[in-house]
């Protein structure tokens, strides 16, 4: 009898344990997950709009390529030189046939095609994958409320031309994808701006830090394995 009552106290005290460690083993493996991971935030919107080569450039063109999506317009003076940078930066790091970039131009009636063509040339868009798109003002409006990603009113005079830097990062499937940040929630849409810091806290025309930029090459990297 002392002896089952020795086995059943060291079985007590066992038993305990094997659960913390699966609990810190499921713990481990789940944020593993979060870091190997992307998040479906939602299938890309339809669009056709025309790139600068005056060819029509719809969402089912860009199926099979994995690509980024962002709204600018060609003679913005401060984030959009700063966004054509990075994704200038993006380009060349992946250079790869299967990777794409979309940029849309919010101001249609200046940027034209030809207009495009020879912003594309300036900031050196050397991929034939990088497509700058322009078109109806109102199309694009309605496009940027549906990618989540703001945009001025176009009927507002002040505000036509403001829109956000964040940038949407698509898969071959057609579906939005992101990271998680470090509390595991989905961070939507990647920044397309510089910092004055590591951390991304403080958007800075000027700032020498771009940390989004990197994790960027890093997720499309996953996805075009």
């Amino acid at each position: 009898m002392p002896r089952n009552n020795k086995t059943n106290n060291k079985t007590k005290v066992i038993i305990p344990i094997v659960v913390i460690a699966l609990l810190f083993l499921g713990i481990g493996v789940g944020m593993g997950y979060f870091k190997k991971n992307l998040y479906t935030v939602m299938k890309v919107p339809d669009f056709e709009l025309t790139d600068q080569n005056s060819k029509k450039i719809t969402s089912k063109d860009m199926l099979g390529k994995v690509y980024l999506v962002e709204f600018f317009f060609s003679k913005c003076p401060t984030i959009c030189p700063v966004m054509n940078t990075n994704m200038k930066a993006v380009q060349n790091e992946i250079n790869d046939p299967n990777f794409g970039i979309v940029s849309i131009s919010i101001d249609p009636e200046n940027d034209t095609p030809e207009t495009l063509k020879e912003h594309a040339e300036r900031i050196g868009a050397k991929s034939p994958n990088w497509h700058f798109l322009t078109g109806d003002r109102n199309y694009i409006g309605d496009l940027a409320d549906q990618f989540n990603i703001y945009v001025g009113d176009q009927e507002d005079e002040g505000e036509s031309l403001n829109h956000s830097g964040m940038i949407a990062l698509v898969d071959q499937e057609g579906n939005i994808r992101c990271r998680y940040n470090k509390d595991n929630m989905p961070i939507l849409y990647y920044s397309g701006l510089n910092y004055e810091d590591p951390e991304g806290k403080t958007p800075k025309l000027t700032g020498r830090y771009h940390p989004d930029r990197e994790i960027l090459i890093e997720d499309i990297k996953k996805l075009l394995k």
